[in-house]
């Protein structure tokens, strides 16, 4: 009889707390929900849009222009797999770097040999010779040669690269290869801001095409000016 008259005060007392355990319950899932939410959104970083171009980690190559047909997205080594944004950017920068470089070597190596205008037409022979040879005749101007270039350098550097102190700090969080290098967030590879003919397209997909044809033959050049190095140091002639 007892225990009949305890058992409905007992199951009561039960029944009122329940729907503050579920209350406590709801208000933690809905708590791990918010904080699951806003880890997930600090995970997806946002990039720039520079020059109508907005790096894309799912897309090769972050999206950059360069991918042309038949080869497409051409990378058999693998050397942009699974790279950070950064580093990406920092071998886009020295393919388009490299890839001027060597359109000037091959357009020197064809006129150099061919006239000689400059320094009373001494500098002759082969085109590997002719930097020597202006050493040799003219020091002064290759020491004004040789000093603006490094000044060109580094004006680069001051446009598109972080201090290399803030290089470090910032990449402590990245896996990569780069530790006093970083391009500058802003920075769109190649892009130093000369164009004293204004031939740089406002548009887009035009700045894109233009950027795939320099990139085009860039790369061409480079296997070019190869090609004329090696041929003139096993020869020991000139190539025209």
């Amino acid at each position: 009889m007892k225990f009949s008259l305890v058992l409905p005060f007992f199951v009561g007392s039960v029944a009122a707390y329940l729907p503050q355990f579920r209350n406590k319950a709801a208000s933690i899932t809905a708590l791990s929900a918010d904080v699951a939410v806003e880890e997930i959104e600090e995970v997806v970083p946002s990039y720039p849009t520079v020059n109508g171009w907005t790096a894309d980690p799912n897309k090769f190559c972050l999206g950059l222009p360069g991918a042309t047909a038949p080869l497409g997205d051409f990378d058999p080594l693998g050397f942009t797999k699974d790279l950070p944004v950064q580093e990406i950017k920092r071998f886009r920068e020295a393919e388009v770097t490299h890839g001027r470089v060597a359109m000037l070597a091959t357009l020197g190596y064809v006129v150099g040999e061919n006239f000689h205008p400059f320094f009373n037409g001494e500098v002759t022979g082969p085109a590997n010779t002719h930097l020597a040879q202006v050493q040799e005749i003219a020091p002064f101007f290759f020491l004004w040669l040789a000093t603006s270039i490094l000044t060109a350098e580094l004006g680069r550097a001051r446009i598109g690269w972080e201090e290399p102190l803030d290089a470090i700090e910032k990449n402590k969080e990245v896996e990569g290869k780069t530790w006093l290098s970083k391009l500058n967030d802003n920075y769109y590879p190649g892009d130093i801001g000369f164009d004293p003919l204004g031939l740089k397209p406002q548009d887009p997909e035009e700045f894109a095409e233009m950027q795939t044809k320099e990139l085009n033959n860039g790369r061409l050049a480079m296997f070019a000016a190869m090609g004329m190095i090696v041929q003139e140091q096993v020869t020991g002639q000139t190539l025209f």
